[in-house]
């Protein structure tokens, strides 16, 4: 098929938003190309909200055949958390069929060189924004998120990240020079001189293993990081959160199709039912960078296991917010309540563990004790989450059964200070809404440990009582260090206590939310400015996105001749 979009094309269309994109991550200042209001919507080619409800409806029972060379069959089975079938069948394909053919557009796709690299991706990234609104529901039914939550993150949130690594990426590889005249001087005799020729390579094909709880969002940074410094890309998804990924490898096949590429760069491997083959696509030989969101368990494997590969991480933590005192107690339990109840409590970055001094802190409105302030913080919690119709726009739904399973285990742990109850969803009646639970132990007895130094993924937290301070800081610092943490938060009216807390999150590189009373939680990052885990604990052996996200995807080589 000839080329229907040239280099110059593409460049004049994106350049002056990678420029942007460039500038934001220098100055780390908000920025963003994507808007994050539905009723923006529905102008210059992209679908409206109607528009887009109807185009994933029209996906429900079909076929979505992606052209993919060494298909051998269709597999389906996606139920949505809110209950909805969706029986979209996607391509089964053999490796030893498609890794070769992604390999062989590979050279074509290195000589074109970074800034058209980058400049495809961001074609890709438009017309999946011009699709937001479909994506929005193919994020909700695949992992549960409201409505809203699906649309903002697993729509302009996720396209910023995607983004953001693209911007990172074209940095990095041009940071070495295409050419370079090599002159040395020689005294009396004629000068050495040499013509230097500078290529960023690839490393091979990359592996994306998805999650089912952000398909877009975790997965776009490590996708467009590799597309972007000339890899081809294996989407292997999770098979509860399939559709939102196959459509991104279908767009990006468009893309590349019309821009004179190969559309084999970018695959999808959807996998049968209890197939499992993110270990076996893992460790072959054609696979050289490896990006995963899930489990330490299984992250853990890759990272021992997958040794052909470049492998980048994001695993379970353990998140603290240490409350220490207040100088806006309602705010402090506002903001607290709000990270508490966001998708139940389903994401990476949720606080688990709130230290709290047993004798007590001290806010502007009086000194509160241990027990005030974990029933005040239950009592904002109710009173967020009291309206049905509100809740449900919040919580949105328990993704999977092990989530519930951790959820109602939760009350056996201690004592309960909020009690989880059951909302029942108006749309969608065979949905599992539930409301957090919150916990509270002592952090001196051995049987409570064994609860708050462990994750507990989903809406449950704990209110740990310590007996000072100074404890709490060194129980953040030891969880850190053993268990790792996407998030820290402190609430802390003390000049040097926020700096003990400071200088622990510096030693044990986790990034830090200090004093959050407003509409900024310690739950959410912004790309372009924010920094998504640290890359330095346990949790994450990379961050999202940063200089060496994406520099160890590529490498320079060297050729060089006589002048």
């Amino acid at each position: 098929m000839a080329a229907e979009l040239t280099a110059h094309e593409l460049i004049a269309r994106h350049r002056p938003t990678l420029d942007q994109a460039l500038e934001a991550i220098r100055t780390r200042a908000y920025w963003s190309p994507h808007p994050e209001h539905p009723k923006a919507y529905g102008a210059n080619g992209s679908l409206d909200m109607a528009a887009g409800k109807a185009a994933f409806d029209a996906l429900l029972g079909t076929r979505l055949d992606l052209g993919q060379p060494g298909t051998d069959g269709w597999v389906d089975g996606e139920t949505s958390p809110y209950g909805l079938e969706l029986g979209v069948s996607y391509p089964h394909t053999d490796p030893d069929e498609l890794l070769p053919a992604m390999k062989a557009g590979m050279r074509a796709w290195r000589d074109a060189g970074a800034e058209t690299r980058a400049v495809v991706c961001l074609e890709i990234l438009k017309r999946i924004s011009d699709r937001t609104m479909e994506f929005a529901q193919a994020v909700m039914h695949t992992s549960g998120q409201a409505f809203m939550m699906a649309f903002q993150a697993g729509g302009p949130h996720a396209q910023d990240r995607g983004m953001e690594a693209v911007a990172y990426a074209y940095v990095e590889q041009i940071r070495t020079p295409d050419t370079a005249e090599w002159t040395k001087p020689q005294g009396k005799r004629d000068p050495l001189a040499l013509t230097k020729h500078f290529t960023p390579v690839p490393r091979g094909v990359a592996l994306v293993i998805g999650c089912n709880t952000f398909p877009t969002w975790n997965g776009y940074p490590g996708l467009f990081a590799s597309l972007a410094t000339g890899n081809a890309v294996l989407v292997k998804p999770h098979p509860r959160a399939v559709l939102p990924l196959a459509l991104t490898v279908q767009v990006a096949r468009e893309v590349l199709t019309e821009s004179g590429f190969d559309p084999n760069l970018v695959a999808l491997a959807a996998e049968r039912p209890g197939e499992g083959i993110a270990k076996s696509l893992a460790t072959r030989p054609e696979i050289r960078i490896i990006d995963y969101t899930g489990s330490t368990e299984f992250g853990d494997w890759l990272e021992g296991n997958a040794r052909q590969a470049q492998v980048y991480t994001e695993k379970a933590g353990v998140n603290t917010v240490i409350v220490e005192s207040a100088g806006d107690y309602r705010g402090m339990l506002s903001n607290l309540a709000f990270s508490l109840s966001l998708y139940s409590g389903q994401m990476c970055t949720t606080p688990q563990n709130l230290v709290i001094p047993r004798e007590g802190i001290g806010t502007d409105q009086g000194h509160k004790s241990f027990d005030e302030v974990a029933a005040d913080l239950a009592q904002a919690v109710d009173g967020l989450l009291g309206d049905d119709t509100r809740a449900n726009a919040l919580l949105g739904a328990i993704v999977n059964q092990d989530v519930k399973a951790r959820l109602e285990a939760a009350a056996g742990l201690g004592e309960v200070a909020l009690a989880s109850r059951e909302i029942t969803h108006p749309e969608f009646p065979g949905a599992v809404v539930r409301t957090p639970v919150i916990v509270k132990l002592d952090g001196a007895k051995p049987d409570a440990e064994a609860a708050y130094m462990s994750e507990c993924f989903g809406p449950v937290s704990f209110a740990v009582a310590v007996d000072s301070a100074d404890d709490a800081a060194a129980l953040l610092r030891r969880t850190i260090r053993e268990k790792g943490a996407m998030t820290v938060g402190a609430y802390t009216t003390s000049p040097e206590f926020e700096e003990t807390v400071r200088e622990v999150c510096l030693e044990e590189a986790a990034q830090l939310s200090l004093n959050l009373t407003g509409g900024v939680y310690v739950n959410q990052t912004a790309a372009f400015s924010d920094f998504h885990g640290s890359g330095g604990n346990a949790a994450a052996n990379a961050a999202l996105c940063d200089g060496a996200f994406v520099s160890n995807r590529f490498r320079v080589v060297e050729v060089r001749r006589e002048a």
